[in-house]
């Protein structure tokens, strides 16, 4: 199932379900640790705390870290924004922050001008973040094009809490 049908199928069930479409698209399942492009143990669905080489997670264990995860990068979106976003706008600032993690989301140009309620610039700033290690990777590219377009679609909705 291609990524516009999952998000399209997640838009009925709010931010979660977004947010959870995008991040496994993009992320994809591997249960069994590999290193990442710039060589961080990594598991599952881009889960990256407790992962360990040579470490093989079930389906459910996957399922469960990406919740987990993903609670995690709502409650940084959710504490750093100042303004209340709509549900496309939240799960894609969610997915982003899923990645970067909270202190870059912390600092960064997207979270200053998302509190200065300039939205749709901060859903445009989302582009600017595809390089790791100083490395332009195709993957952040095509993932932050996605981020980008359904946090812009989420302006088209009214904002909820």
């Amino acid at each position: 199932m291609g990524i516009k049908s999952r998000i399209a199928i997640g838009a009925t069930a709010g931010a979660i379900s977004i947010a959870t479409a995008i991040v496994s698209f993009y992320e994809g399942y591997e249960p069994t640790a590999y290193r990442d492009p710039v060589g961080i143990p990594t598991i599952c669905y881009g889960h990256t705390e407790t992962a360990r080489m040579g470490q093989t997670l079930s389906q459910a264990d996957c399922t469960a870290l990406l919740q987990d995860d993903l609670g995690v990068a709502f409650d940084a979106v959710d504490r750093r924004a100042q303004v209340e976003l709509p549900p496309p706008t939240r799960a894609a600032l969610a997915s982003f922050v899923y990645n970067v993690g909270e202190g870059n989301f912390a600092r960064s140009t997207l979270l200053r001008k998302l509190n200065r309620g300039d939205l749709r610039g901060a859903c445009h700033e989302l582009t600017r973040w595809v390089y790791a290690k100083g490395k332009r990777l195709n993957g952040l590219v095509k993932r932050r094009a996605t981020e980008r377009e359904v946090c812009l679609a989420g302006l088209e909705q009214e904002p909820t809490s």
